[in-house]
């Protein structure tokens, strides 16, 4: 199924309340800090499982103290709904670990 490629003023308005979230050419992107290595890559873990269970996988970078987050929809050419959900569980994620 091929999602529809959201416009800029959509992409903008579904990560208004998403802290952090930016846009980056085709994409949404976030970085999100931690006090420990194991805490990032635990962190990555948690959103890597979730995104094979909704079957759409982001771009992870894993550096120390930090997991930064990008999304898009390739088949679309851009940021779908589903990038912008995706991006919402991510948030959450980060406000209730565990």
């Amino acid at each position: 199924m091929v999602r529809k490629r959201l416009d800029e003023k959509d992409i903008r308005g579904g990560i208004e309340d998403l802290e952090g979230w930016r846009v980056e050419g085709d994409t949404i992107t976030a970085t999100y800090r931690f006090d420990r290595y194991d805490a990032a890559v635990a962190f990555a873990v948690r959103i890597a499982l979730h995104a094979q269970r909704i079957d759409h996988h982001p771009d992870l970078l894993i550096q120390w103290g930090k997991v930064t987050v990008t999304w898009t929809t390739h088949d679309a050419g851009g940021v779908t709904r589903k990038d912008l959900d995706a991006a919402a569980e991510v948030a959450q994620f980060y406000r209730s670990p565990g």
